[in-house]
């Protein structure tokens, strides 16, 4: 097989990347080890921030979600059984975010690469990338039993964390840049329509708690727990007798209860891969770089990345310039950093660290009051939330 580029891994950066290169004529091909029931079930992101929004509709991939996303034009702030709520437009110029599932972003993709877009294999594993320097680097995979070989001009590796794109960049050339956190989520959803219609994130002595949801009917949940916790070792009623406890406010709001229907555990993890970019082999999204939850940037820095790639390639058969393309690694890493500033500062102004001190409690405390009372703080919040620049 033989194509422009060679796209490893079927999730949004790479079903994006192939959408974007088609509207823009380039083919490509991707290569998806698991099956398609697993990549449109698997459950991760579900903010979009505002540029991610603008990119799918410009793709031709919005219908569905602005049909059915939620806008959001704010979060609210809990602490000390207190509320604030922070206004995204009044503070960004207009700017909001969707909540729209990745798994639903990746059902239209797949539906539209299958439709109109070049070749995706699913059950295609990677098993190396081979030549990234050469002007030919080739990507080795396993599909339906036999091992094949795919040609192409270009590789993008979105093939995750744990993929064999990363691994192809030479050690000697490698910076890492890696943080991890004593605590995790335990995320649970629930058929009940969410308690409140604007995601709710809660500061509280027993630990970080946040309110989501999924659609108006199913709500996503999250609290703090010890690092290596077994989801099914919490009870349906411990797990919304806590949730009760880290939301309360003096007003009196109620968590409204529903069955509960997934449970899970989720690390938190902050990691940097440099560079982003090895010959003709270009990494984006978790290959490249992993964020805590907290700020929901992982699935929005993965679309800027592909976002810039597939520009600078279109810059380069436009023009015949390399300058984009030899950039690419720069340029994603300024937003990248940017990115993994701000989901620091949420996570550690909300989660309550093993061993925290009352000084430390008074610092986080000082902190939200600080973006309750100023709006120059209020606003780095809110533009850090809805989306830095793509470009």
């Amino acid at each position: 097989m033989r194509t422009t580029v060679g796209i490893i891994g079927a999730g949004p950066a790479g079903l994006l990347l192939a959408r974007l290169l088609h509207n823009a004529g380039i083919d490509s091909v991707v290569l998806e080890s698991r099956d398609r029931a697993y990549v449109e079930q698997r459950q991760r992101a579900g903010i979009l921030e505002q540029g991610t929004v603008d990119v799918l509709r410009a793709a031709g991939a919005g219908e569905r979600m602005d049909r059915e996303g939620l806008r959001h034009d704010g979060i609210e702030l809990r602490y000390d059984r207190r509320r604030h709520r922070i206004d995204f437009p009044a503070l960004t110029g207009g700017r909001s975010v969707m909540v729209y599932a990745q798994t639903e972003v990746c059902k239209d993709l797949i539906a539209l690469q299958l439709k109109e877009g070049g070749p995706l294999l699913f059950g295609a594993q990677a098993l190396a990338v081979e030549g990234a320097e050469s002007d030919s680097p080739r990507v080795r995979f396993r599909h339906e039993g036999r091992e094949s070989v795919l040609e192409c001009d270009y590789v993008v590796g979105c093939d995750g964390s744990w993929g064999v794109a990363r691994t192809a960049v030479p050690a000697e050339l490698t910076r890492t840049f890696e943080r991890t956190y004593p605590f995790a989520w335990l995320g649970i959803l629930a058929d009940v329509a969410p308690s409140h219609d604007e995601l709710v994130y809660a500061r509280h002595d027993r630990g970080f708690a946040l309110l989501s949801m999924r659609s108006p009917s199913v709500s996503r949940l999250y609290l703090q727990v010890p690092e290596g916790t077994d989801a099914e070792a919490w009870s349906d009623e411990e797990i919304w007798r806590e949730l009760e406890r880290r939301f309360e406010t003096a007003d009196g709001w109620r968590l409204e209860r529903g069955p509960i229907t997934q449970k899970s555990v989720t690390p938190m993890r902050s990691y940097v891969h440099e560079p982003m970019r090895h010959g003709r082999l270009f990494l984006a999204g978790d290959a490249a770089h992993i964020v805590p939850p907290t700020g929901a940037k992982g699935l929005n820095l993965a679309v800027g990345d592909v976002v810039t790639f597939a520009r600078a390639l279109a810059h380069r058969r436009e023009t015949g310039s390399q300058e984009l393309l030899d950039a690419y690694s720069r340029t994603c890493l300024r937003r990248v950093w940017q990115a993994e500033r701000f989901s620091y500062e949420m996570t550690t102004t909300l989660h309550r660290t093993p061993g925290a001190t009352p000084f430390d409690d008074r610092l986080q405390l000082a902190r939200l009051e600080r973006i309750a009372s100023s709006r120059a703080a209020a606003t780095d919040l809110a533009e850090g939330y809805t989306g830095f620049p793509l470009d």
